[in-house]
């Protein structure tokens, strides 16, 4: 059982970006084909449940920003620091992840992940590269172990290195159940 809880996309947020995207764009739903048409995505990590996709689901890629959503929730203030980029999301409603899974999401031994830690404030306090260990939950504990060893991390987000990729975040005091928490 994982020493942190892994947070998927919240289900406030999901429903506001399946309308309509942080960059304000208007959500373009398609169902994920074998083919790769339009969009080459089965297997691909969704957000809002933190598993992979299925063939014939319905879809999203949206754009977004999950420090500013929490900064609006917080009341801090990132400036700077505020960033969005390309995540999937199922289409419609979405319960968010099952019953607790086992492990962290996404964590395939050898791929490589930045966890960028932030500050109350909603600045970056520090990050490091990580690649993910053949033993990827033992690695992942040891990883925000380090990064909530310093008092000041409020929050870390876990980011694939290839494309900037959102992946999950663990806030402070979200350790020990191993419950999967919604932002």
């Amino acid at each position: 059982m994982t020493r942190y809880s892994p947070r998927s996309i919240g289900a406030e947020a999901h429903r506001e970006l399946s309308e309509r995207d942080d960059a304000g764009r208007q959500t373009e739903p398609f169902t994920a084909r074998e083919d790769g048409v339009p969009v080459s995505c089965i297997g691909s990590p969704l957000r809002c449940c933190l598993r992979a996709i299925r063939a014939g689901e319905r879809i999203a890629l949206v754009s977004y920003a999950p420090l500013r959503r929490w900064a609006a929730a917080t009341g801090a203030a990132p400036g700077a620091y505020d960033e969005q980029g390309p995540v999937f999301i199922h289409a419609e409603e979405c319960g968010g992840p099952d019953a607790p899974a086992p492990g962290y999401p996404f964590a395939r031994a050898g791929a490589l992940r930045t966890l960028r830690r932030y500050n109350a404030d909603g600045q970056i306090a520090g990050g490091r590269l990580f690649e993910i260990p053949e033993d990827a939950e033992a690695g992942f504990d040891r990883a925000f172990d380090e990064a909530f060893a310093d008092p000041e991390v409020a929050l870390v987000h876990v980011r694939a290195v290839e494309y900037g990729c959102f992946q999950f975040e663990v806030r402070r005091g979200d350790g020990g159940d191993g419950a999967p928490g919604r932002a």
